[in-house]
C-alpha cells in the first residue's frame, strides 16, 4: 500500500509534467495518424485521377512519353562531344524549340556519383521521365486551367539545366542567373502591366456578361418589331442585322473562360473585391449560350416562315398569336435590357412587370395549346409562339441567375433620381 500511495503521488503530484507530455505525445501522436491517414487518401485520389485521364484518352500517355523522348534526344547534342563541338552553345536553341512546338537539381547529384561515362545517360533518363511526367500533367484539367503555362516554362527551364549544366562548371552561378533574370523580367512586366494603362480581365469580362445580354435584347426586339406587329413587313428577313446578334453570344465561351482564368489572378481593383465571384459569370453565360441557341432555332423557323408565306386558314386566331409573341418578345426584351444595365453598373435589378408579364404571356399560351384544338389551323404560327415560350423560360433562369450574381458581389441599391417637386404659382 504504501509503495502504491507513493507511485500515485509521483503521477499527481511531482510527475504532473510527466502526464502533460505524454498528454502531448497522445495528441501528437493522433495529429499524425490524421495526417497520414489523410494523405493516403489524397495520393490515392490524385493516382485514380491520373489513371482516369489516361483512360480517356491514351493518345495523352503517348504524347508525354513522345515529348519526354524529343528532348531526350536533342539532349544528346549536349552530351555527345563531337556533336556539341560542331554545334556550340547554340544547342540550346533545339532544346527550347522541342518544348515550345510540342507543347535543382537532384538529378545532377545523382548523375555526377555516376562518372563521367554514366553522367549523360542517368541526365537523359531524368530528362526524359520529368518531361513526360511534367507534359502528362498538362492534361489534368485542374493544372491545366491555371497552371498550363507555368508547366510549360518549368519543362523548359529544367531541361536548359539539366542539359546546360553538363558543359556549365559553375551549376549554382548559373541556375542563380536564370532566377534573377527570370525575376526582374517577371517584376516588370507586373509594374508595367498593372501600373501603366492596365487592362483588367475582370473588367472585360464584366462588360462581356453586360453585351451579352444586351445582344439577347436586341435579338428580341427586332423579332417584335420585324415579325410579331399587326403592320410588320412581310418582306424576306435574311440578312437582317437583329437575326445575327445571338451569333456573338454563342461564340463567346472560348473568351470567357480564358478571362475568367486571367481574372481569378488579378488583384483587387476597382469595384472588383477580393473573392469576386468570377466563377458566377460562367454560369451565366452558359445559360446565355442556351438561350441563343433556342434564339437561332427560333430564327430558322422565322426566316422559313416568312419564306412560305403559309395561307393563314385562321386569320383572328394568328393575329391573336401574333399578339402573344409580340409580348412575350417585348418585356422579354424589356428585362434583358434592365439586367444589363444592372450588370455594367453593378447595381441591383430593378423589380419590373416585364418577366412577370412576358412569362405570364408564355403560360397562357402553353395551357391554349393543350386545350385548343383549334390552334392545329395555324400550326406553323404555334410552333413559332412555342419556341419563343421556350425562350422566356430561358431568360427567366438568367434573371435568377443574374440576381444571384448581384447578391454574390454586393452590387448596390440604384441612384433613384429626385422626385419632381411641383410648385403651383397663384396670381
Amino acid at each position: 500500500m504504501e509503495s502504491l500511495t507513493t507511485e500515485e503521488g509521483n503521477s499527481n503530484g511531482g510527475g504532473g509534467g510527466g502526464g502533460f507530455l505524454a498528454n502531448c505525445r497522445e495528441q501528437l501522436r493522433w495529429a499524425l495518424d490524421r495526417l497520414i491517414i489523410s494523405s493516403r487518401g489524397t495520393a490515392v485520389g490524385f493516382v485514380g485521377k491520373l489513371a482516369k485521364i489516361a483512360r480517356d484518352d491514351p493518345r495523352r500517355v503517348a504524347h508525354s512519353l513522345k515529348v519526354g523522348l524529343a528532348l531526350t534526344l536533342v539532349s544528346v547534342l549536349y552530351y555527345v562531344t563531337p556533336l556539341f563541338n560542331g554545334w556550340g552553345d547554340s544547342v540550346i536553341w533545339a532544346v527550347i524549340t522541342v518544348v515550345v512546338v510540342m507543347e535543382f537539381t537532384v538529378a545532377h547529384m545523382a548523375a555526377n556519383l555516376c562518372g563521367e561515362k554514366g553522367e549523360p545517360i542517368l541526365l537523359g533518363v531524368f530528362v526524359f521521365l520529368v518531361g513526360s511526367a511534367a507534359t502528362f500533367s498538362r492534361f489534368i484539367p485542374e493544372l491545366k486551367a491555371r497552371y498550363d503555362y507555368g508547366v510549360m516554362i518549368f519543362i523548359l527551364t529544367f531541361t536548359m539545366v539539366a542539359v546546360s549544366s553538363y558543359r556549365v562548371d559553375e551549376l549554382l552561378e548559373f541556375a542563380h542567373e536564370r532566377l534573377t533574370t527570370v525575376a526582374v523580367g517577371v517584376t516588370i512586366c507586373l509594374f508595367t502591366t498593372v501600373f501603366v494603362f492596365p487592362i483588367w480581365a475582370g473588367e472585360d469580362l464584366h462588360n462581356l456578361a453586360a453585351d451579352s445580354l444586351e445582344k439577347l435584347a436586341e435579338f428580341l426586339e427586332g423579332m417584335e418589331s420585324e415579325c410579331f406587329r399587326e403592320n410588320s413587313p412581310c418582306e424576306n428577313l435574311e440578312g437582317k442585322a437583329f437575326l445575327q446578334v445571338y451569333k456573338g453570344v454563342l461564340n463567346s465561351k472560348v473568351r470567357e473562360d480564358s478571362l475568367c482564368t486571367f481574372a481569378k489572378w488579378e488583384p483587387i481593383h476597382g469595384k472588383f473585391r477580393f473573392r469576386h465571384p468570377w466563377g458566377q459569370y460562367q454560369k451565366l453565360g452558359a445559360l446565355c449560350r442556351q438561350c441563343a441557341s433556342s434564339m437561332e432555332a427560333l430564327a430558322s423557323c422565322v426566316v422559313v416562315l416568312k419564306k412560305s408565306q403559309y395561307p393563314e386558314a385562321n386569320p383572328e386566331l394568328c393575329l391573336k398569336l401574333r399578339g402573344t409573341c409580340g409580348a412575350m418578345s417585348l418585356h422579354s426584351a424589356k428585362a434583358l435590357r434592365g439586367l444589363s444595365l444592372a450588370v455594367r453598373t453593378m447595381t441591383l435589378p430593378c423589380q419590373t412587370n416585364d418577366m412577370s408579364t412576358a412569362a405570364k404571356a408564355a403560360s397562357d399560351f402553353r395551357t391554349q395549346l393543350s386545350e385548343d384544338a383549334a390552334l392545329l389551323q395555324v400550326m406553323h404560327v404555334a410552333v413559332v409562339a412555342s419556341l419563343l415560350s421556350d425562350v422566356v423560360i430561358q431568360i427567366e433562369r438568367i434573371t435568377e441567375s443574374t440576381s444571384k450574381l448581384a447578391r454574390l458581389a454586393r452590387f448596390t441599391n440604384p441612384e433613384r433620381p429626385p422626385s419632381a417637386v411641383v410648385i403651383n404659382v397663384e396670381d
